[in-house]
């Protein structure tokens, strides 16, 4: 089998899930935990496999991993207004 075929089969089987999922939630409610937890589930598992089809149709070669550029200019002071120096404690105050 391919892997579309293998994705097409994993789909079918989750939307055979959630119809069992809809079921058991008509016969022992949505109000406890555990169903809520179960359709939650359900519901990632079926995210999960839309995500690995969109990944899986895109060719090995022109995947690249997503650059983060990191400036080199200075943080602004401004943001550690108001914190504790690891190990220090606040700068107003001494350490014990």
């Amino acid at each position: 089998m391919s892997v579309q075929d293998d994705l097409t089969a994993v789909q079918r089987c989750l939307e055979d899930l959630a119809r069992s999922v809809g079921r058991l939630e008509q016969q022992l409610g949505t109000g406890g935990l555990e169903m809520r937890r179960v359709r939650t589930d359900a519901d990632h598992l079926r995210e999960s496999v839309a995500l690995l089809r969109d990944s899986a149709a895109t060719p090995a070669g022109q995947r690249r991993p997503e650059l983060v550029t990191i400036p080199d200019t200075p943080y602004d002071d401004s943001l550690w207004i108001d914190t504790d120096d690891e190990g220090l404690g606040a700068r107003d105050r001494r350490a014990p």
